[in-house]
């Protein structure tokens, strides 16, 4: 089954490719390696603000790591044609707009890590960071990049 049809069937859809808030492009493809700029809990139709363990809860961030990875998948896409090019995911950096104390920035970036597997199965695994930090751009709750072999 092709990748865009098993994002469907979990009720996403492939967003737009986002316009890059600074001088940067959203995608590099290096041999068979691509990576992504980092990319914003929002799409065109929905927007995800705020600090964890302040104005947004847990499961709001897991939705937010969900938003930044369709933001990659979709750079990813523009670079190679189709979601259906790639054959691994290698890295998730996830770095999580946290209130002082917040912890639990694995869990949030788990919402895109668990969506990787849903979508790649075994090819989904992959090392990964997950980041606390005190602000990120325009004050989104999540900035995800994402490295991925393809063919």
């Amino acid at each position: 089954m092709a990748i865009a049809d098993r994002l469907r069937q979990l009720g996403y859809a492939l967003p737009e490719r986002r316009q890059p808030l600074g001088t940067y492009v959203p995608a590099v493809r290096l041999g068979n390696v691509v990576y992504t700029s980092g990319q914003i809990s929002g799409t065109a139709e929905r927007e995800i603000k705020g600090k964890l363990g302040e104005s947004l809860s847990v499961d709001e961030g897991q939705e937010a790591a969900r938003l930044a990875l369709l933001n990659c998948l979709a750079a990813i896409a523009a670079e190679t044609g189709s979601l259906d090019a790639i054959r691994r995911v290698v890295r998730v950096a996830g770095y999580v707009n946290s209130a002082p104390g917040f912890t639990r920035q694995p869990e949030v970036i788990n919402g895109a890590s668990d969506l990787l597997g849903q979508l790649f199965g075994e090819a989904g695994r992959h090392v990964r960071a997950s980041l606390g930090v005190n602000e990120l751009p325009a004050n989104y709750a999540v900035e995800l990049e994402l490295w991925v072999e393809v063919s």
